[in-house]
């Protein structure tokens, strides 16, 4: 199995670059992959429509210019109203076209509540909820018939966002997971104990840190989800409250061997000098990852079992440091 390092992704929205209307300044493309090669990324997600070309081929030929692969995409779909099923099916399937088409064998999904944005979501009654689990499968069965695999991602704001929630999804569904480490906590879930339990069932990972005090403002509704992140819910690894190393050892060492995508969900209020703004934090994510690997690595060399918590994989991914 290759190494972490070697199964690193970027994702467009740590450039800002989000589905939501009105989300922030959005920059282009060839900024965005340029910067993502001159930090050292392999792959990339395929961000939102029509931040990439929609024709396959097209698709290809961008990302091979800048030395990057596709490794999955987010798409979120009302999946809980059958009234609806039909339009978002198509939706999706639109997607996992052009995704396949394009290399990615990974769609991600997540549960839309059908609003825009990610400000609130609800609790889903016993009928409601099987409607949802009956269009997951139908999206999985898309997925499958192109060769693909679903990760579901639980995410703030949508049907599937705190810890009672995803526990829900882990007994009513047989759904793989994409485990979204800052998500999980914004919900209120333990990310390192969602893994402990479903690592077997974990087929793409989003790597981010949190700022836990401001995760807990979200949750309470004191302040909402889009000025938290712009005021920076989302941290680079290590510098925020997220046991990144606890998990990616855990998954490391259950056998894990899908694409680590590091994400720092950003607000762009304008466009950032040449140099600076997003790609600076990208490069942070990578040196923090870079450290997570060096511990684990160390870890394996003096018989430590992989996963099992120690204090040096803690302070290399997932405990702000003081001072800063």
């Amino acid at each position: 199995m290759n190494g972490v390092l070697e199964r690193v992704a970027g994702a467009p929205i740590t450039w800002g670059v989000c589905e939501v209307p009105g989300w922030g300044y959005q920059l282009d493309a060839a900024r965005v992959l340029g910067e993502m090669t001159e930090v050292g990324l392999q792959a990339t997600e395929l961000g939102p429509d029509g931040f990439l070309p929609t024709d396959p081929s097209e698709l290809r030929m961008t990302l091979a210019s800048y030395g990057l692969q596709l490794v999955g995409g987010f798409v979120p779909a009302v999946l809980h109203d059958p009234a609806r099923r039909g339009v978002e099916l198509a939706r999706v399937r639109r997607s996992a076209d052009l995704l396949s088409a394009a290399g990615s064998s990974i769609l991600v999904l997540a549960a839309s509540t059908g609003a825009y944005g990610y400000e609130a979501a609800g609790d889903l009654d016993a009928e409601t909820w099987a409607h949802l689990t009956a269009g997951i499968d139908r999206v999985v069965e898309i997925a499958n018939g192109l060769g693909m695999t679903v990760g579901f991602h639980p995410h703030h704001g949508t049907l599937v966002e705190g810890p009672e929630q995803v526990q829900r999804l882990l007994e009513t569904s047989d759904v793989a997971l994409c485990v979204d480490t800052g998500h999980l906590m914004v919900g209120g879930a333990d990310p390192v104990s969602i893994v402990e339990e479903a690592a077997h069932r974990v087929v793409h990972v989003h790597l981010k840190d949190v700022d836990a005090e401001m995760a807990e403002e979200v949750r309470s509704r004191r302040i909402g989800y889009h000025d938290a992140v712009r005021r920076g819910l989302y941290r680079p690894l290590g510098l925020g409250d997220v046991d990144i190393g606890q998990i990616v050892g855990r998954l490391e060492g259950a056998g894990y061997g899908g694409w680590y995508v590091l994400e720092q969900d950003t607000v762009l209020i304008d466009h950032p000098e040449e140099g600076a703004g997003p790609v600076e934090d990208a490069r942070a994510n990578l040196d923090g990852l870079r450290r997570i690997e060096d511990v684990l690595g160390r870890e394996a060399s003096e018989g430590s079992p992989n996963g099992e918590h120690s204090p040096h994989a803690a302070s290399a991914g997932g405990r702000r440091e003081e001072g800063r």
